[in-house]
């Protein structure tokens, strides 16, 4: 009988100490909880606020919105829409909690402005985001421009004709990729309806159009849009336009989706496919730097093997 109390003691105290261990274990390999933070209305013109007119305080400003716990994450310039006349900065909600810094960017609108000071600010905005985002633990070699309808023709303006972000020492090729949604590929009615012309059913391709810049070695683009029967008429169709092009043109990485059933208003289905793209070519990017890595140590222990041969000999 006292055996059997000894055996079954034994036995209690295996399975306590288990239970002890595993509940730690699972304490320590639990994911951390990620926080983060956001820091509004940051000026971001390289002209100084105190010689700034008072359009330029008030419109360009930007929100950032970052992990706290994380570095050298992929960042993404978002860029609002509302026909380059009206609209507000935002962090879309999509795009939060996905371990990724998100800035949000006001420009300044027509016809307070005209032609192209909205390329302008959204160059600087980019620029202001290239210089420090490393502060708000974002990494300056992973940023992403995405924008709705007037913002997705401004991301494409701006990431394709290199004179935008020439004016501050950049290139676009140093952005990781570009990602607009419903954008005009063609001249904006916008700037055209400034220059006069306010036939929008007439397609323009000028300077101002992100369709005269392609070429192959831009960024990594996504180009998205609604139904082509249901977004604005031919949205669908220059989209597409610019993304044959570009692969006629050589560029190795550009992607086209069209949302079937949806209209214009299709920034809550097209997100999902912004940070997906995202997460795939930060994936991609690490894979391959790993392999370099794996490169770089073989190719180093291949040649303290020859160097140890040869001194043998």
């Amino acid at each position: 009988m006292q055996q059997h109390l000894r055996i079954l003691s034994v036995m209690m105290l295996t399975l306590v100490s288990i239970f002890a261990f595993t509940k730690t274990a699972s304490a320590e390999d639990a994911p951390k909880k990620i926080t983060y933070e956001t820091k509004k209305d940051i000026y971001y013109l390289d002209v100084e606020e105190e010689k700034a007119d008072d359009y330029m305080k008030s419109q360009c400003r930007l929100d950032i919105y970052w992990p706290n716990e994380l570095k050298d994450c992929p960042v993404v310039i978002w860029l609002h829409g509302g026909g380059l006349t009206g609209g507000k900065k935002s962090i879309p909600g999509e795009l939060k909690n996905r371990e990724m810094v998100i800035v949000g960017v006001e420009y300044r609108l027509s016809p307070n402005v005209k032609c192209p000071t909205y390329f302008d600010d959204v160059a600087a905005a980019i620029a202001w985001t290239f210089k420090h985002v490393k502060e708000y633990n974002g990494d300056p070699d992973k940023i992403y421009v995405s924008g709705h309808s007037a913002g997705g023709y401004l991301t494409a303006m701006v990431g394709c004709d290199p004179q935008w972000l020439g004016k501050y020492g950049m290139k676009p090729q140093q952005l990781a990729g570009l990602a607009p949604l419903s954008g005009m590929m063609t001249t904006h009615f916008r700037v055209r309806a400034e220059r006069g012309d306010e036939n929008w059913k007439r397609p323009w391709v000028d300077e101002y159009s992100p369709m005269q810049h392609l070429s192959a070695d831009l960024p990594p683009m996504l180009l998205v849009t609604g139904d082509r029967l249901k977004d604005w008429p031919g949205r669908m169709e220059e989209n597409q336009l610019m993304a044959r092009m570009l692969t006629v043109l050589g560029h190795k990485d550009v992607t086209m989706k069209e949302l079937g059933g949806w209209g214009h208003g299709m920034v809550s289905a097209g997100m999902p496919v912004v940070v997906w793209w995202i997460q795939d070519h930060e994936k991609a990017a690490q894979q391959a730097k790993d392999a370099k890595a794996a490169e770089a140590v073989k190719a180093a222990n291949d040649d303290t093997a020859t160097t140890a041969s040869d001194t043998s000999k």
